[in-house]
């Protein structure tokens, strides 16, 4: 299991490179009250904070707004994933057992489907059709747990820690995301 400041690494370092391609104005002072109200009620109130903080346009969000920033968050770590195993399945070095390729090719086929899966929550963020939303972010935490259980399914091959930690970041970005949306619900 990979340890548990090396993930936060990994994942305040996706985070933020994510954020600097998509956000010129890096880190901002944006409301800081609502943002902190509703990361309250999330299970990983840091990851959603520092997330929110270094979204230019959170200043101006409302709830739903800090959803859908949130859900692109995940949208975009969903697509890294996808890219980063693609990549592994071509490369030369890391696929000489056709088993391991086949595996890998799974994987990405799963964090597609998350990343299409967020995409649709967006969507029905912005429709307010909340309960969709949470279905469709429920079903990329599991399409990266998927990802896990085909590992699982053969002994011989060993789940890389480099995806272990990136299904454990998209877990707990889906998992700040399904709290903002149950703020929004009740």
């Amino acid at each position: 299991m990979v340890s548990s400041s090396s993930f936060y690494y990994f994942l305040s370092l996706l985070i933020l490179t994510i954020s600097c391609t998509q956000n010129p104005n890096l880190f901002v002072n944006g409301d800081m009250s609502l943002i902190q109200k509703t990361c309250k009620t999330t299970k990983f109130y840091d990851l959603c904070v520092s997330s929110l903080e270094s979204d230019s346009t959170s200043s101006q969000a409302d709830t739903k707004g800090l959803a859908i920033i949130m859900a692109r968050f995940a949208v975009a770590n969903a697509t890294n994933t996808n890219s980063f195993l693609s990549s592994n399945v071509l490369a030369k070095n890391t696929t000489s057992d056709g088993l391991m390729k086949k595996v890998l090719k799974q994987c990405a086929d799963r964090y597609m489907a998350a990343g299409s899966s967020l995409q649709d929550s967006v969507k029905d963020l912005g429709s307010e059709l909340y309960d969709y939303a949470y279905m469709h972010v429920m079903a990329a935490a599991d399409y990266a747990n998927s990802c896990h259980n085909a590992f699982k399914r053969y002994p011989n091959l060993v789940y890389p820690p480099e995806i272990s930690a990136r299904e454990e970041g998209l877990k707990h970005i889906c998992d700040v995301v399904m709290g903002i949306i149950d703020n929004l619900v009740y």
